[in-house]
């Protein structure tokens, strides 16, 4: 069990972790502890405002609205700054899945979340970030980064990630119906490993610091950051698409609309994180890389889940020639699938 943080201890952990705080109005007073408690705390919870304009997102977040009452989180994301709104009890989670609460307990993986049976306003911590959550509104990078910096810092300060990744979870993963946080730039999958990997650093830890492979010392590579944000169906079980990067992120090693995602006599180490629908839980995707010249690598076969979210399939090796991302799906009980998204982050360093 965990005692929520005190105001002071909150702030110091968010700036030791590099977040640029800004503290608003009469936020370390002001929460909805005279309508329930709040603690013991057990994870942090991740939202979209629907709305756009830090100002206006700042300020509905912190008084609410006729019908839910603020604050309606503990902090907003927008860009690299976290607005710190409440303190206590907030409105952010409501009722979601027992399951799914005594997985984030556990530090184990997330079931499917269908039931609303849980008080999640006690439990979680929640940041609300500033995104149109229409599916099409981008995430920046250093908005996702300080997403990152404060769960890590929450995390750090309670001795959470320890024994797993998900003392972190999206409100879409907590209650039914929910959706967020979604959109070009982010999945929930790649901020809890991003948040696990600063938790085997110090708090000050920027990334690049500490290469994983020394003879990427000097040279940080380019990064590998698209992804597929067109739907694309897929009528026939076990045939393998080719999946194009059709939006990206910054500096990139993918050219946009082509399929390769690193050059030819490059060494890449490539996430893969997907969405899709029509498959059920009996059914898998497959994942596997194939190079221009024919050679193929192993497949990567990842289980279905019951609300379609696919994440972690980590691919790394050294192309001969230019590699491509192919998958395929394998289902029984389906009779075609559509793929929503996929996302690509990584990286890739000449040979």
């Amino acid at each position: 069990m965990a005692t929520p943080l005190s105001a002071a201890k909150l702030v110091s952990a968010l700036k030791a972790e590099g977040v640029k705080v800004r503290e608003y109005r009469s936020w370390r007073t002001h929460n909805r502890n005279h309508v329930g408690s709040w603690g013991p705390v057990h994870g942090v919870m991740i939202h979209h405002t629907v709305t756009s304009g830090t100002e206006s997102s700042v300020d509905l977040c912190y008084d609410g609205h006729s019908t839910l009452p603020g604050p309606l989180c503990h902090g907003v994301i927008a860009d690299g700054t976290v607005h710190l709104v409440g303190h206590g009890r907030a409105n952010h989670a409501g009722s979601g899945d027992r399951d799914v609460l005594d997985a984030v307990i556990a530090e184990r993986a997330l079931p499917s979340d269908n039931q609303a049976n849980t008080d999640g306003n006690r439990h979680f911590y929640g940041f609300e970030a500033i995104n149109l959550g229409d599916n099409k509104d981008p995430w920046p990078p250093a908005q996702v980064e300080a997403i990152v910096r404060a769960s890590a810092a929450i995390c750090r300060a309670h001795g959470w990630g320890k024994q797993g990744t998900t003392s972190v979870i999206g409100h879409s993963e907590w209650q039914p119906g929910k959706v967020d946080p979604r959109g070009p730039g982010i999945t929930m999958n790649a901020v809890r490993k991003r948040v696990a990997e600063r938790l085997r650093h110090p708090a000050d830890w920027s990334p690049g610091d500490t290469p994983e492979h020394p003879e990427e010392d000097d040279d940080m590579g380019r990064l590998i950051d698209a992804a597929m944000t067109r739907p694309l169906t897929i009528r026939d079980e076990g045939v393998w698409v080719s999946i194009p990067g059709d939006t990206i992120y910054g500096e990139t090693a993918i050219a946009k609309g082509t399929y390769s995602f690193a050059g030819a006599r490059e060494r890449y180490r490539v996430e893969v994180d997907l969405h899709a629908i029509g498959l059920t839980p009996t059914g898998a995707i497959q994942l596997r890389v194939v190079e221009e010249d024919g050679r193929k690598l192993p497949i990567r076969e990842i289980p279905g889940t019951a609300k379609g979210t696919y994440g972690g399939a980590g691919r790394e090796g050294t192309a001969q020639s230019r590699p491509k991302l192919l998958l395929a799906w394998h289902d029984e009980n389906a009779e075609q699938v559509v793929i929503e998204r996929v996302e690509m982050h990584g990286q890739a360093w000449p040979t």
